[in-house]
């Protein structure tokens, strides 16, 4: 288990987690990405964060400046291709 604490100013949302195999039943549990939203109320700049599950720190994997600001409590569901496929 790992937490992440986030800078004086930043705001996080709801985070997903995302499977690196999800049609692989004998992946470790926690193989995979957590996602989420951070907003820096300071630099009024949003960024789509990617850290690692398996990291006690949370290791950022990715973290991308977006173009707008997502707002607080933004919801978001993250679908494999096989689920998405199904709808």
């Amino acid at each position: 288990m790992g937490s992440r604490i986030l800078r004086r100013g930043c705001t996080g949302n709801e985070t997903f987690f995302v499977p690196k195999e999800p049609e692989n039943p004998s992946a470790d549990e926690d193989d995979g990405f957590l996602v989420t939203y951070v907003h820096d109320v300071g630099t009024r700049e949003s960024r789509f964060v990617v850290m690692d599950a398996k990291s006690t720190t949370l290791e950022t994997v990715a973290a991308v400046k977006l173009p707008a600001r997502v707002p607080c409590c933004f919801h978001g569901l993250f679908l494999s291709d096989t689920q998405l496929k199904k709808l």
